[in-house]
């Protein structure tokens, strides 16, 4: 399905600028969790076994 005749066409390049668009995000959010400081939270459901 993927071959260079397919990424020749406008439809295969804009697939591709898709697909490239997709992984920079994904780079871009886990850098982000990377650095960020983990934060946990208690609820009172959880410290007192509640059921919701």
């Amino acid at each position: 399905m993927y071959t260079a005749r397919f990424f020749s066409t406008k439809l295969g390049r804009a697939s591709l600028a898709s697909i490239v668009a997709m992984v920079a995000m994904n780079c871009f959010a886990l850098t982000q969790q990377l650095h960020a400081a983990p934060q946990v939270l208690a609820s009172s459901a959880a410290i007192t076994g509640e059921l919701a």
